[in-house]
């Protein structure tokens, strides 16, 4: 569960390599896009929050993404599709998936693609921060 950023302890910024770079964030739910977003910028993240797979794409940012945080089950293209459209055009963002509707087999679909991490709802928001830094380093 994300707790608030107050109630955390101090987190060290970590700094994203090249001048434009970001953690970007695709979840169709407002309170989760702005709650990821808080626990970034409290960890001295630069983290960028779209509402969709579509709004993501379109904005033309997945090449200044230096990390994908994205929820499998959204309106219109899911997670895993949006994975599948960078991987088909060669655009390779470490991505931790998120979801409430989770299974074994979507899992590995997700890892098999190239994801880093695939957590479930509600998750530690320390593992979180721990897969996004881990995404980062590689």
């Amino acid at each position: 569960m994300i707790a608030p950023f107050w109630r955390r302890g101090y987190i060290a910024p970590m700094p994203i390599p090249g001048n434009s770079r970001f953690v970007a964030i695709v979840d169709d739910d407002d309170l989760m896009r702005g709650a990821l977003q808080g626990l970034l910028k409290a960890a001295g993240l630069p983290a960028r929050a779209f509402a969709s797979a579509e709004e993501f794409l379109q904005s033309g940012q997945h090449h200044h993404s230096a990390c994908l945080i994205a929820d499998i089950r959204m309106p219109g293209m899911s997670g895993l599709e949006l994975q599948a459209k960078l991987n088909d055009e060669q655009i390779r963002i470490p991505t931790i998936f998120i979801t409430a509707h989770g299974d074994s087999r979507m899992r590995m679909q997700a890892l098999r693609a190239g994801a880093v991490e695939f957590l479930a709802k509600p998750f530690d928001d320390e593992i979180l921060l721990e897969s996004v830094r881990a995404a980062l380093a590689r």
